[in-house]
């Protein structure tokens, strides 16, 4: 609605008359002495101007309303003085250079959000207009003709060249400087349960454990197990559930960063996923529906953050910037060397500018028993699938399968997952078992062979089929 707003001043505004100001500014700025005979010439370029204005903020203001991006008002009320046909000496070089430094500016601003951010459609349609405006005063200034020798006609001249360098300084600056605004969901908000919370935000410095709400139902709505326990205390910033259609309540996202430093939940007032360091907050979005709540994945210290829902967006914590992954529908793995995701038949591995580094077709049915892990230089990806039992090496230089072997535990089980690269170098699984057995393991990602990571049997290796 603010936009369409926006859109009907901008219109009105072109719709005003002309004021005694713009005469006396053009009179000032160009220092003509105006006479009776000069006033009609002076009053009919300004009205003829006017009245194009008015035709393209006309133009405009629709699709300015219906795509939400106020740049088009921009080019709206700014084009017809440099798509206009005015042959005159180029103007003033004050004028000419401060052009130049937009073109300059507008060119190392799109080229860093595009290699940080990638393409859009909003992006492609700005770009479209701002080579036009930069091609469309290039010409103009090929084809200036001589100053004139009617002085009137000079003056005009000379102020329309003038502004037609302006108002293209404003077009290139505004095509990478003005985004459109975010729509909002189709969809009302489905809000769980309402609680009663006191009004504060809890902050943190390291989390320790944490436990999920456990009482979804109705009549236990006072009970104090509908919110986020973070050691113990609760975390009452955090949305405890999300309902979807047709099912029962389940636990709204809440993931904290390996580290134990950052967290990413989705927030209960604003219902927009948010990411949390210490008290530092940031919103990593606009609200949601229950129903379009994402997945989340976090890397090891908490600076990457990929939400899953209909594609996914992984996101830069320390800059902002974010990259989006059209088709990827999970993530297996985020990290500072990248992100590896499943599409609805292949395993990917993108670098953190959203640059393909591997794709593997998958068997229909086979994706859910994948799990990747991208070591953190960027160099190998191992992909553990068959349930556990085959560990395949991709080489992300030469994109070839350096190793594959079939592994099991020392016991003879299959891997139950792993957990990456150790800080002593070798790759790591890991098994779920009771406090008396031993939880973790090296495997040799050549061999296939596994040993235990402290107090391993002597010797060194075990082979995998022992």
């Amino acid at each position: 609605m603010i936009f369409w707003v926006a859109a009907v001043i901008t219109v009105l505004a072109a719709a005003a008359p002309l004021g005694q100001g713009r005469l006396g500014r053009f009179v000032t700025l160009t220092g003509l002495t105006v006479v009776e005979t000069d006033v009609r010439r002076v009053v009919g370029h300004f009205a003829s101007l006017r009245r194009w204005r008015l035709a393209a903020v006309v133009l405009a203001a629709p699709v300015a309303g219906l795509t939400a991006d106020p740049f088009y008002l921009v080019v709206g009320w700014c084009a017809v003085p440099v798509f206009r046909v005015v042959r005159a000496p180029v103007t003033d070089a004050v004028y000419r250079q401060a052009w130049l430094l937009a073109v300059l500016a507008s060119a190392v601003t799109g080229c860093y959000l595009l290699t940080a951010q990638g393409i859009t459609l909003t992006r492609l349609a700005h770009a479209v207009i701002v080579v036009a405006v930069i091609a469309a005063i290039s010409y103009a200034e090929r084809n200036a003709g001589p100053e004139k020798p009617d002085e009137t006609e000079s003056a005009i001249g000379r102020w329309s060249v003038r502004t037609r360098y302006l108002t293209g300084s404003v077009i290139v600056l505004a095509g990478v400087l003005i985004a459109p605004g975010r729509a909002l969901p189709s969809e009302s908000p489905q809000y769980t349960m309402p609680m009663q919370f006191e009004e504060q935000q809890v902050s943190f410095r390291k989390i320790g454990e944490v436990k999920q709400p456990t009482c979804p139902w109705i009549d236990q709505l006072d009970a104090p197990c509908r919110y986020w326990l973070v050691d113990d205390a609760p975390f009452p910033q955090a949305a405890p559930y999300v309902v979807m259609k047709g099912g029962a309540p389940k636990a709204a996202p809440f993931v904290v960063s390996p580290d134990r430093r950052s967290a990413v939940y989705l927030d209960r007032t604003s219902r927009r996923m948010v990411h949390q360091h210490e008290d530092n907050r940031h919103d990593l979005g606009g609200p949601l529906a229950d129903a379009d709540v994402p997945e989340v994945s976090i890397s090891e210290r908490g600076r990457y953050v990929a939400l899953a829902k209909n594609g996914t967006r992984v996101i830069d914590t320390r800059s902002w910037s974010e990259i989006t992954l059209p088709g990827a529908l999970k993530v297996l793995e985020v990290n500072s060397a990248g992100v590896v995701v499943t599409t609805a038949s292949r395993l990917i591995a993108y670098d953190q500018r959203g640059r393909e580094l591997l794709s593997i077709a998958i068997p229909d049915g086979r994706l859910e028993s994948h799990t990747a892990f991208l070591k953190p230089d960027g160099s190998r990806l191992v992909i553990i699938s068959d349930f556990g039992t085959l560990v395949e090496t991709y080489d992300l230089t030469t994109h070839e399968c350096i190793h594959r072997v079939r592994a099991r535990l020392p016991d003879g089980d299959p891997i139950e997952s792993g957990t990456g690269w150790s800080s002593k170098g070798p790759f790591q699984v890991h098994r779920d078992a009771g406090d008396e057995e031993r939880k973790d393991f090296f495997l040799d990602l050549a061999t296939g062979r596994t040993r235990y990571v402290k107090n391993g049997p002597p010797g060194g290796y075990r082979p995998a089929n022992q």
